[in-house]
């Protein structure tokens, strides 16, 4: 019985100090998770008036600011106690918001958009990642934010940018950068893509293959497919979240190329690369997946999907704030306006892309 007895008492000093340290760590979180959730409401309110602009980016903007104005006026040191709750948002938070976001995505909607958008698609995809890579270098921009803006170019805006950072921990300044420059020309298609649409006499369908293959973030998608028809919206959706899709295959390609990438000292390929990959692998991709095939299998009560999509949207706008809190603004002076000037080339190929393609394959 006395040794039932200590096996019982003993462990308890233990769970003492695991409770106080999980409750020293939940301490030095909540009070920056909380300014960020406060920034974060306040950008989905101006997300809902301004929607071409969105909550996401003004999150980081208006984190942006906040951040700025907390080094500059708190008393000295406040910054540095909430950046562990900044940090909790910049990544946990945006992790689960990608997992949540493929709530939203059916596996099946790539087979309703058809084998004959697929090579529009993969085309422009193909242009924003070599473009990237190519174009950045000439530029000189630095590698991890040519990354953040090819893929948002590619893909989807503000959430692929945050499903990579989320893959490869990109940097705020960069991350700041990549949005900034997908929101520039998000909202110059909104501007521009109509006329263009029109003075091209394109159709329904195919104006909305070339927005939803060409325009970056999911709203202003919407914003402009709608305006020139609601034949044109739907099909312009349906591509959109296909295009999503590829947040997975890249998100996971770019794990196992840092992971093989990385070798010792003479030269040769770390034996232990396997395992890195194991540890690195981001859950949240399997989570997304998983979530992504509950929506194609109506695993999800119905009453919840509204709601879904607001909450992923929210999320990631939190996330975002979390980013814009910790970033300070000496390092985007020192990026230059060379990350704008490689989104602009890489927008202009895109567009120009999709169109010569579906000329192509008959599609206008």
């Amino acid at each position: 019985m006395e040794s039932s007895h200590a096996l019982q008492v003993k462990p308890l000093p233990r769970v003492l100090a695991g409770t106080r340290r999980a409750g020293r760590a939940s301490g030095a979180v909540l009070p920056g998770l909380a300014v960020a959730l406060t920034v974060a409401l306040s950008a989905a309110w101006l997300g809902r008036l301004v929607p071409t602009v969105g909550g996401p980016v003004f999150g980081i903007v208006l984190g942006a600011l906040v951040g700025a104005l907390l080094r500059g006026m708190a008393p000295r040191g406040t910054a540095e106690r909430l950046r562990p709750g900044f940090a909790v948002a910049g990544r946990q938070v945006l992790q689960a918001s990608i997992i949540v976001l493929g709530t939203g995505l059916s596996l099946s909607d790539v087979l309703r958009v058809g084998v004959g958008s697929l090579p529009v698609m993969l085309g422009t995809l193909a242009v924003a990642l070599l473009g990237a890579r190519t174009v950045g270098g000439l530029l000189g921009v630095h590698p991890e934010t040519g990354l953040l803006i090819g893929v948002g170019t590619g893909v989807c805006g503000a959430s692929a940018i945050a499903a990579v950072t989320a893959a490869v921990g990109a940097a705020e300044a960069r991350v700041a950068y990549a949005l900034g420059t997908i929101f520039t020309f998000n909202i110059a298609a909104v501007v521009l893509f109509p006329p263009i649409g029109h003075l091209l006499g394109m159709s329904q369908e195919a104006f909305g293959l070339w927005s939803g293959t060409a325009i970056n973030d999911t709203s202003s998608v919407v914003a402009t497919s709608y305006s020139y028809g609601a034949e044109a919206g739907q099909y312009a959706v349906v591509v959109k979240l296909t295009r999503s899709l590829m947040i997975v295959p890249i998100c996971v390609a770019l794990v196992l190329w840092r992971s093989f990438g990385r070798r010792t000292r003479d030269g040769q390929q770390d034996k232990s690369a396997g395992v890195r990959i194991w540890r690195a692998f981001p859950l949240f991709i399997v989570g997304f997946v998983l979530a992504s095939a509950s929506a194609t299998y109506d695993a999800i009560p119905a009453s919840w999907e509204p709601a879904l999509p607001l909450i992923s949207t929210f999320l990631i706008t939190l996330a975002l704030s979390g980013i814009g809190l910790a970033l300070k603004f000496s390092k985007l002076r020192e990026a230059g306006p060379r990350p704008l000037l490689l989104g602009a080339i890489l927008w202009a190929a895109v567009g120009a892309t999709s169109v010569g393609l579906q000329s192509i394959t008959g599609r206008l």
